[in-house]
């Protein structure tokens, strides 16, 4: 089986870490496949250097990350990474007022086979250096979105706290998960059983966090891992 992997994105304060942890295991428990997640390589820049990266050091941020998916992928067959270089590209956008990283980050994120993006539904909580404040999270999210669509990317948003967005999660994950991989007997009885919708379409409203009219749209299949 060709890893399968999932990026989750998101404003900050939007549990994506907590989402990528509890996905990865909820996917171990109900596949019986080989599961793993991926830190965010900006938070351990940020604890490691005492402070938030300059411009020019975005650029390896990016990078290091997606090799850190390349690694996972060598011996998974599921990935799920807490954010990818399309977040470091948004970073910049918005931190910097830089785009020389946009068309990079989207050739990278191609790789990602499923993208969830995690809605504005839960409350900011301060958290150290990386997280700049409610006022950033609206920016943030239609810089993803932007970056998303502008690259035809296929996505779903999750919305829900707790058990409710883990499982909006695999209720997104799940119609390309059994497609992606051949089913062993009996792993795949309770992702079969899901209520998700296998037809779906791609984000249409501008300013609408309602995941009943957002998603996932089945865009161009991801090229193999690793690509650089």
């Amino acid at each position: 089986m060709t890893t399968f992997c999932i990026a989750i994105l998101g404003a900050e304060s939007t549990g994506k870490t907590a989402l990528a942890q509890a996905l990865a295991a909820a996917l171990a428990l109900e596949t019986g496949l080989r599961c793993t997640w991926v830190p965010e390589h900006l938070r351990a820049w940020c604890e490691r250097a005492g402070r938030t990266p300059q411009q020019g050091e975005q650029a390896g941020i990016a990078q290091a990350q997606h090799a850190h998916i390349v690694q996972a992928a060598a011996s998974f067959d599921v990935v799920v990474s807490d954010t990818t270089a399309l977040q470091t590209a948004v970073y910049s956008r918005i931190v910097f007022a830089d785009r020389s990283l946009d068309a990079s980050a989207i050739e990278l994120h191609r790789n990602m086979h499923v993208t969830l993006l995690t809605a504005l539904d839960l409350p900011w909580v301060a958290d150290g250096l990386q997280r700049s404040g409610e006022q950033v999270r609206a920016p943030v999210d239609a810089a993803l979105r932007d970056l998303l669509l502008a690259g035809g990317l296929p996505w779903a948003l999750v919305a829900g706290s707790g058990p409710a967005r883990l499982q909006a999660a695999l209720d997104a994950v799940a119609p390309l998960l059994r497609r992606h991989a051949a089913p062993r007997t009996g792993l795949f009885t309770r992702l079969a059983q899901r209520n998700a919708q296998p037809q779906a379409r791609a984000w249409q409203c501008e300013r609408c966090d309602d995941p009943a009219c957002e998603h996932l749209s089945v865009g161009r299949p991801p090229g193999p891992f690793p690509t650089r």
